[in-house]
């Protein structure tokens, strides 16, 4: 790189990580991204033979298509955390397990989510969570929204209600359509150099792929879920990108997002369709797309050169309001969710 470009390219980083701090509040602390195997897996492992660390969520499937209906649900009461949280496990079985987790927590915090369909649950650290809207087993389209920053098992309202927005946006047309938040990956705190580098999204990058092959598994859709992915959750999106398969993922929406750890839609190497979306109230698009020394996330995904399918978010305000009823970005989540492609709007 030449001194002058060099130069530039700095003052630049250091610009996008000021206006981030400015606008967003500045978060020096790191994170410990929580990984491995769910809990309670190595006691899983010596009583069924089959070892949560190393199984694939195909592998999970055919162990559990194997045993009776009572075989399953006496493992599922014997090990509720790991099997609440095990890709590949019947949907059914994981919300019980689930369900038996919350009742038995005595955490004051987690009873607010007994009555909710949790599909996955791990308390671990800041916490993680999957919740279901809707019916997945008889689902003819899902969509799987992965939340960014400030997203953990206490801290997941935001996330509630616009999963909770776009299952109510998608089964005015699609009775049998089904969305699941998933808050499986340690987020970024506020802003600082977890939100700036992608050592969270390289963490969390194989839990989503995992989760998504587990989807894959265990349920029969019409068509392969949409993937809808907002601000830090893009770069996990990103990093995901080339290891879902055509089954596990139609879409790649990335909206509200910093970049996707990539120069191009093409160097994504995805096999789902590429889709981004900003509103023009977004502070996230006042931050300079820089990738240097592992700070910055790359291109702007609606950017003309990243080649994603940019549409409209019309009506959307701020970083967060992309779920807000009437705007052009919950029609269009919803188009692309249940493959009505000609309904989607252009930017």
């Amino acid at each position: 790189m030449q001194p002058r470009r060099l130069k530039k390219t700095l003052i630049s980083a250091a610009v996008g990580v000021a206006a981030i701090a400015g606008t967003a509040g500045f978060a020096a602390g790191s994170q410990t991204a929580m990984t491995g195997p769910p809990p309670g897996a190595a006691a899983f492992a010596a009583d069924t033979g089959l070892d949560p660390a190393t199984s694939t969520p195909a592998q999970v499937a055919r162990y559990f298509d194997s045993l009776s209906p009572a075989e399953q649900r006496k493992l599922a009461a014997e090990h509720p955390a790991t099997v609440g949280n095990l890709d590949g496990a019947p949907v059914k079985l994981r919300l019980a397990a689930n369900h038996q987790s919350l009742f038995d927590s005595r955490d004051g915090q987690l009873e607010r989510l007994e009555e909710r369909k949790v599909l996955a649950m791990d308390p671990r650290g800041r916490g993680q969570i999957a919740e279901v809207f809707g019916d997945l087993d008889k689902a003819e389209h899902i969509a799987v929204l992965v939340p960014g920053s400030d997203t953990d098992l206490r801290g997941y309202n935001n996330a509630h209600k616009q999963g909770a927005a776009l299952q109510k946006s998608m089964a005015k047309q699609d009775p049998d359509s089904a969305v699941v938040v998933w808050a499986g990956y340690t987020t970024p705190e506020g802003v600082g150099v977890d939100a700036a580098t992608g050592r969270l999204a390289d963490a969390g990058a194989p839990r989503l792929v995992s989760f998504m092959k587990g989807l894959s598994a265990t349920t029969d859709p019409a068509d392969p879920p949409a993937l809808l992915c907002h601000s830090y959750g893009s770069v996990v999106c990103g990093k995901a990108a080339a290891d879902l398969g055509p089954k596990d993922a139609d879409d790649i929406v990335a909206f509200a997002s910093p970049g996707m750890r990539a120069h191009t839609a093409a160097d994504l190497h995805a096999n789902a369709q590429v889709w981004a979306a900003r509103n023009d109230s977004d502070w996230i698009g006042n931050v300079p797309n820089v990738s240097l020394a592992g700070l910055g996330h790359g291109a702007d995904p609606v950017s003309a050169g990243f080649g994603a399918k940019d549409f409209s978010a019309k009506g959307a305000e701020g970083h967060d309001g992309y779920f807000a009823k009437g705007t052009d970005s919950l029609a269009n989540f919803t188009s692309i969710a249940l493959n009505d492609y000609e309904e989607v709007t252009p930017r």
